[in-house]
């Protein structure tokens, strides 16, 4: 049958056969990788561009594939989707997925109806290695630890961050300081990374202070709803992640999903990072009990996660998405838009194009564009399910007396993430001590 009239029995049936012609299951060093993904730019040049965003220590390409109808740049209403993987150089499935994903999609544009409208309606941009350095010096395949979780230089990447609650004091490294510009120069608006080592979903945050609720085990951010959906999407979507406890692990994970904080405390994490100065929704995927698998299991772990890799990247259309723009349809940047009750430590603003995109579950909710020295324009919106129709609903504003205004710094360098108006008043002068604290820190160090 026609696929774009039997729709999600093609996809059904273009997910139970693994479709990687050329590509096989098994683990590619750095020199494969990069023929790889020039190979699949030649051949798909129409829905594809590929560029390095940096370099490693060793100096190897940090290479990124981007997908969609429109690949070489932003278009305004498409919004930017990213995975990355192998940010711990022994944690190797999540590379070798995002491979055959690259593969499956490329394969499956405009014979898939849900392939297409994903690159009609998505710019996806996919780094199988972060760390590509650590990935050759694992030399012996290790379930729990090798030398190769780290860069060259010995550092986790995913303690090398900006800190939202604490001054990180590490020196950026290359691998991140990639990854940030990289963050910086695009409206990312939804991102997972891929790690090993246990099967589950986490979510934001993963440090934490007595205002986000750490005091309880449980470090809370204003769109925690948002979060949980997003982990439960891939954990449902997964084989078996859903299950909580397919390692063996303590605790159980109930539904397969946890907040970062909830299970360890991480200073430094990329998907902080990302939702507080990038204004993108960032969750990690544990996706193998075993941090280096062998090979041969590399065909079931694809089988595992496609179909959950490809829901998770719909839902970059969740919620509402638009422009700010003056009475002459100008777009205006540096405009705060967001949702009242979730206003963010550092508030989401228009980018460059007057664009804002914002997360949001089906509901209603009284959005508030404020553009500086202009006053606000409030609006009350109904969210629909986005995802079904890979579209978020649009809406724009429009400022009868503003021009354009120049982009200003979206936050404070150091923000200490706190929001004074939920905390009881019991624990608020332990919150302003630490402030003062931190203060005179700051000033006398």
């Amino acid at each position: 049958p026609d696929c774009f009239s039997a729709g999600s029995l093609c996809l059904a049936l273009a997910l139970l056969f693994p479709v990687a012609v050329g590509l096989e299951f098994s683990y590619h060093p750095s020199e494969q990788l990069g023929t790889f993904l020039k190979e699949v730019h030649r051949q798909h040049p129409s829905i594809t561009s590929l560029h390095s965003v940096g370099r490693s220590v060793a100096g190897k390409d940090l290479w990124i594939l981007v997908l969609g109808r429109f690949p070489t740049q932003h278009t305004i209403g498409i919004p930017e989707f990213k995975y990355i993987a192998n940010m711990h150089g022994d944690e190797t499935v999540g590379r070798e997925l995002l491979l055959h994903l690259i593969d499956f999609l490329v394969t499956n544009d405009k014979s898939d109806p849900v392939v297409t409208r994903l690159i009609d309606s998505t710019r996806i941009h996919i780094m199988p290695s972060m760390n590509p350095d650590g990935f050759e010096a694992t030399t012996v395949h290790d379930c729990y630890y090798s030398e190769g979780r780290f860069n060259k230089n010995g550092k986790d990447l995913n303690r090398n961050f900006p800190d939202v609650f604490n001054s990180n004091n590490v020196t950026i490294q290359p691998e991140t300081q990639a990854v940030i510009n990289w963050i910086k120069n695009e409206t990312f608006v939804l991102s997972a990374n891929l790690h090993g080592g246990a099967l589950v979903a986490s979510y934001t945050f993963d440090n934490g202070n007595p205002a986000t609720g750490s005091l309880r085990g449980y470090s809370r951010s204003p769109d925690d709803d948002v979060f949980m959906h997003l982990a439960k999407t891939y954990s449902s979507n997964h084989a078996s992640m859903y299950k909580g406890n397919e390692c063996g692990n303590k605790p159980v994970f109930p539904y397969g999903i946890t907040n970062g904080y909830a299970w360890y405390q991480l200073q430094g994490g990329m998907q902080d990072y990302n939702y507080i100065w990038g204004q993108c929704f960032e969750i990690t995927l544990e996706l193998s009990c075993c941090k280096y698998p062998p090979a041969s299991q590399l065909q079931a772990f694809w089988n595992d996660n496609k179909a959950a890799l490809i829901e998770y990247i719909k839902q970059v259309h969740l919620g509402i998405k638009g422009q700010v723009l003056d009475r002459h349809g100008q777009p205006i940047p540096n405009v705060i838009v967001e949702a009242k009750g979730r206003e963010h430590i550092c508030p989401y603003r228009t980018n460059q194009h007057g664009e804002y995109y914002l997360l949001l579950l089906p509901g209603s909710y009284v959005l508030n564009a404020t553009a500086p020295g202009s006053g606000s324009i409030l609006k009350t919106l109904i969210v629909p399910n986005g995802p079904e129709n890979f579209s978020a609903l649009k809406y724009d504003f429009v400022f009868p007396e503003v021009s354009t205004i120049a982009r200003d710094a979206s936050c404070p360098t150091k923000p200490l993430y706190q929001d004074f108006e939920s905390i009881s008043a019991a624990v608020k002068p332990t919150l302003h001590f630490l402030a003062l604290m931190t203060v005179l820190y700051t000033v006398f160090k």
